[in-house]
């Protein structure tokens, strides 16, 4: 049984990434932290780095399955996905998406997918122009196109749920009060945490 973690944190542009990830990041012992911005390159060429880059990224997590060690993603392979299904980039990558999907499936972690969304989808346009981030050409959001992600995020959450019961998919509402949010993720990590304390307790004992 895992006793590492994999907690993937994805949304539109504007969702609040940065700010949740930083909060489990410090909410949860052994957690490293990885924010991962995908290729710059739309073009057909940007598939093979896409795709080289990824599958290196899970060969990479499988040398750390069992070591007591949680990884915490903002933004991975999901991203890359919706951005080809949304027309940003010039190919599909629907076949390696499904191939890398399968492949983090059967990693022998606990994995956590959670999306973050905004009911009030109007908080969009104000959160997108806020200051220091950096967007690729290809991906200059509007509050319309950050909204058509948020569903196609939702669209995504629904398939990975229905098609393999063991990665636990949660969405977070993300456009309440920031102390709620935490609230409501504290009450998902009670029991995570939990979980990890027991595992350490076993495998200090073992040595």
């Amino acid at each position: 049984m895992a006793n590492s973690k994999v907690i993937i944190v994805e949304g539109a542009q504007g969702a609040g990434k940065t700010t949740i990830t930083d909060f489990l990041r410090y909410s949860i012992k052994y957690t490293n932290l990885y924010r991962l911005t995908g290729t710059a390159d739309s073009s057909e060429e940007g598939k093979k780095k896409a795709t080289v880059m990824y599958k290196n990224l899970l060969s990479y997590m499988k040398t750390l399955e069992n070591l007591s060690i949680n990884l915490l993603f903002d933004r991975t392979f999901f991203t890359e996905e919706i951005y080809c299904r949304l027309g940003f980039k010039e190919y599909s990558f629907t076949d390696v998406y499904e191939e890398l999907l399968e492949e983090l499936s059967k990693m022998d972690f606990d994995i956590y997918y959670i999306t973050l969304y905004l009911e009030d989808e109007s908080l969009f346009e104000k959160r997108i122009q806020r200051e220091g981030k950096a967007v690729p050409d290809y991906a200059k959001f509007k509050a319309e196109s950050s909204i058509n992600q948020q569903r196609a995020y939702l669209k995504m959450a629904e398939e990975i749920k229905e098609r393999y019961p063991n990665i636990k998919v949660v969405n977070v509402e993300n456009s309440r009060d920031i102390e709620v949010v935490e609230n409501d993720l504290k009450e998902l990590l009670r029991w995570v945490i939990k979980i990890i304390e027991k595992y350490k307790c076993i495998f200090i004992k073992k040595r």
